[in-house]
């Protein structure tokens, strides 16, 4: 009997190692290494036919002989998940969707599998035909290009997929395969590298797409070593609160596209509805005006969103004032309050300031800054805002009203939202003519203070 192989893996970087230590030396953490059998072994996992699969070129070759045509993306009926990938899923691609449990990462791509036009096999290794078949019925149950596989060895896999012949592959989730040619348990490192490697194999030389779910850890990384996130194409992130009907479809990585773009989507009975309005959702509908209440025009990519910052400035009532914020970045809230106490003369040192950006998202885009602190000098005075009133420009050390970049866009979709008055930076260059929307011209944070005292 042949003496079984073992080696140690970090868990939290993928780093491999002889023998056991307490601290990995790669990513500095404590207590992460665990004892892994492995098999050195021929790998045969995916052997295609040669007829059928076009070989790519190994010939070095020059820039400008180079083909850059680009293959035609598969462009889904979902435009939010097109957006996000930039266009469509390009073919040979990696994808890789990671969220919390329960988010709907399944929901999400069976979906996407339910109305594809093209034959799609649907691998999944946590659930049965029966249960995803109850979930297809809510969603799609018309689908004739879907095809629904329960299995978990890979090896398995790629024999229905030289039968069927799938023109995009979806895998539920890759903690639940295994390979053969590995002698570790499911979900360990060691599968999850051996596993992607053979699905990337098979992705570059038939030109297949595949997408793959992944668990994400306490931390909120997704589960297994951080290769898997290089080894894909593009990563993306499924984000939301179960509490809540909205979620959001980030990229995080994205070889063929923008990482900046957003989808939204509202969690219902029959599946996700594509919002394309997401300041539907942003904006607060209320029946009288609120101290407090501010709208920024803010982008995510290439689209403009208008939110709601809320602020509550109240006394504090202990002897150190409180500073929360959710959805903006504490330490930039901090800076805005010394330069209204600094350069305005309001003074908020002795009181409670709490900031919340509507709607469960998060914004780093600068040009809230100005919405911030008006919904603080609202709140402070008690004085509401014109419902109508929105906010674009960014607030420095000085008190100086910055401008921001593609300013005519926020003003564009500030007036199709049907506000009156949008407050932006003087220094901005604007070109707009003949707009029903009024832009005034700020310089200075004492110019803001004016306008809401």
């Amino acid at each position: 009997m042949a003496k079984v192989k073992t080696t140690f893996f970090c868990q939290n970087c993928g780093s491999q190692f002889a023998k056991w230590q307490g601290q990995c030396t790669s990513c500095k953490n404590w207590n992460t290494l665990v004892e892994e059998i492995i098999e050195k072994e021929d790998k045969k996992n995916w052997n295609p036919n040669v007829s059928t699969v076009k070989k790519r070129n190994s010939k070095p070759l020059k820039v400008q002989e180079i083909d850059s045509a680009q293959d035609a993306r598969l462009v889904t009926l979902d435009n939010e998940f097109n957006r996000v990938l930039g266009g469509g899923v390009v073919p040979g691609s990696m994808i890789l969707l990671g969220g919390e449990p329960g988010i709907g990462k399944s929901t999400l791509l069976l979906q996407i599998a339910l109305t594809l036009p093209f034959k799609t096999l649907y691998v999944s290794g946590e659930e049965s035909q029966k249960q995803i078949k109850m979930r297809a019925e809510r969603i799609n149950p018309e689908s004739d290009f879907c095809y629904i596989l329960t299995e978990t060895k890979t090896q398995n896999i790629f024999k229905q997929i030289e039968d069927l012949e799938p023109d995009v592959l979806i895998i539920d989730s890759i903690q639940t395969l295994h390979s053969d040619y590995i002698e570790s348990s499911a979900g360990s490192i060691s599968q999850i590298k051996e596993c992607t490697s053979e699905l990337i194999k098979f992705a570059k030389e038939t030109a297949t797409p595949v997408i793959l779910i992944g668990h994400i850890t306490k931390d909120g990384h997704i589960a297994g070593p951080k290769i898997l996130e290089h080894m894909v194409d593009t990563v993306l992130q499924f984000e939301g609160d179960r509490n809540h009907v909205f979620r959001i479809l980030r990229a995080n990585k994205n070889r063929f596209g923008s990482t900046n773009e957003l989808g939204i989507y509202e969690m219902q009975g029959s599946g996700l509805r594509e919002v394309s309005n997401p300041s539907e959702i942003l904006i607060t509908k209320k029946d009288g005006d609120l101290s407090g209440n501010a709208i920024a025009a803010t982008l995510e990519g290439m689209r403009p969103l208008m939110v709601e910052v809320q602020a509550l400035v109240s006394t504090a009532v202990y002897g150190t004032p409180q500073r929360s914020a959710t959805g903006f970045n504490v330490k930039r809230l901090n800076m805005l309050l010394a330069v209204l106490e600094k350069r305005a003369g309001f003074r908020l040192g002795a009181k409670d300031v709490f900031l919340n950006i509507t709607g469960g998202i998060t914004v780093d885009d600068p040009a809230i800054d100005l919405a911030v602190v008006a919904s603080i000098l609202s709140s402070n005075e008690d004085e509401p805002l014109l419902s109508n009133f929105c906010f674009a420009a960014e607030v420095g050390l000085s008190g100086e009203i910055r401008p921001v970049q593609r300013v005519e866009q926020r003003i564009l979709e500030a007036e199709k939202l049907g506000f009156s008055t949008i407050f932006v930076s003087k220094y901005n260059k604007i070109s707009l003519k003949n707009t029903a929307i009024q832009v005034r011209l700020l310089s200075k944070i004492e110019d803001l203070v004016g306008v809401i005292v």
